[in-house]
């Protein structure tokens, strides 16, 4: 049987799951233009990351992408754990948004037109959170 959190949970695990698990599998084959391009892109923000060959860095961003959207999709990953994978990915993603210099209005937490791609991701931070808090405050311990 199929329990009530479950059943609360699906719509936003299926597509949030569905999004992130499509966004990974794009990656895992790509060119060494694209993961360069990734590569420098995240290195500018976690300067650790530019140590990495860009092809490693961009298979290890596709698994993390895969493996979290494939926790999302699976009913018997519990929420905590799903929604915590979703947090640290989504919370990677607004770091590279607040620390990336042209993604907000001067003083500003507001996007710059080149800031709305990774703005958008706080919904990653959103979900998992609120997969957690789902998780943790159910009634039915």
């Amino acid at each position: 049987m199929i329990g009530r959190s479950l059943l609360r949970q699906l719509p936003a695990r299926v597509t949030t799951g569905a999004y992130v698990l499509n966004s990974g599998l794009g990656k895992l084959h790509a060119d060494q233009q694209t993961a360069e391009s990734l590569q420098g892109f995240a290195a500018t923000t976690y300067p650790v990351l530019g140590k990495l060959d860009a092809q490693r860095f961009t298979t290890l961003l596709a698994a993390g992408e895969i493996m979290t959207g494939v926790a999302l999709l699976v009913p018997l990953v519990p929420a905590v754990v799903a929604g915590a994978a979703l947090t640290g990915f989504g919370g990677a993603l607004l770091g590279l948004y607040l620390k990336t210099p042209g993604m907000r209005r001067e003083g500003s937490l507001r996007p710059t037109e080149q800031g709305i791609s990774l703005a958008k991701d706080v919904w990653l931070v959103g979900i998992g959170l609120s997969l957690v808090l789902d998780d943790v405050m159910r009634e039915d311990r």
